[in-house]
């Protein structure tokens, strides 16, 4: 069984989760590289209802081409998000056909390969993202950490406590929604070596990967995490990575 994420309930739902965990152990990693100077257009592949999207370009004044494969996704990404700097487009098929071969800076992929349940499938999406990145250009990849699987964090928990998954294996997510209910999501268990594995494969070299928790992030900006949750609440955070992300580099026309 997989998330069909072009049902309404289901997009009604995930836009109504609280990512500010995602947010502070997550985007704001991804931020940081994307804040550069010399980037200037971003890709951002399975961009849901357009969170990060919106936030990149209204807080760093990036310019984004944001890409699903949802319809209601979309609509709610151009009714609750819209903004001059973002472009949100509809695709098919993991199909980018409408941008050029080396065309866009860089590249950021989000909770997207959790939800894909084919290794070929995931190849054909990084295949395609390394075509239209340009020379030079950086691939980001953010997924829950599959070493934390079973592990109960604050707004979320991916795969049951104690369990042992395959390679690819199917599991559920539960994300803890403001309401007190619960989304029940069906993704994938990938290792972390698939990742490598599949980068190098399309293409891709140079890669590094981070697992941040709370103690990455610096003290003086804790107070400020604190006022979106309450710290005393947060104790998995600070020992066990709720994600992973994965940056990757496109040769440039000169040597790397």
């Amino acid at each position: 069984m997989q998330t069909s994420w072009k049902e309404k309930s289901i997009a009604d739902d995930f836009e109504a989760y609280n990512d500010t965990l995602e947010e502070n152990l997550g985007f704001r990693f991804i931020f940081e590289y994307l804040n550069k100077k010399e980037i200037g257009t971003i890709l951002d592949y399975g961009c849901g209802p357009g969170k990060v999207a919106y936030r990149l370009a209204q807080n760093h004044k990036k310019e984004v081409i944001a890409v699903d494969e949802s319809k209601e996704m979309i609509q709610i990404a151009n009714q609750k998000r819209s903004h001059d700097l973002v472009n949100y487009h509809l695709i098919k098929e993991d199909n980018l056909s409408f941008l050029a071969d080396d065309s866009v800076d860089a590249a950021m992929v989000c909770y997207v390969f959790i939800n894909t349940a084919e290794e070929r499938r995931i190849k054909r999406i990084m295949t395609e993202i390394h075509r239209v990145l340009k020379p030079g250009g950086n691939i980001l990849v953010l997924d829950t950490n599959p070493s934390s699987t079973g592990i109960p964090f604050y707004t979320f928990q991916n795969g049951e406590t104690g369990r042992t998954y395959g390679y690819g294996e199917s599991r559920k997510e539960w994300l803890n929604l403001p309401n007190g209910e619960k989304l029940v999501l069906h993704d994938f268990h990938w290792p972390k070596f698939m990742y490598k594995q599949i980068l190098k494969e399309v293409g891709f070299f140079r890669i590094d990967q981070m697992e941040p928790t709370l103690y990455d992030i610096p003290k003086e900006e804790i107070s400020e995490v604190n006022n979106k949750f309450q710290l005393s609440e947060l104790k998995n955070e600070w020992n066990y990575p709720p994600f992973v992300i994965f940056k990757a580099h496109k040769a440039s026309n000169s040597n790397d």
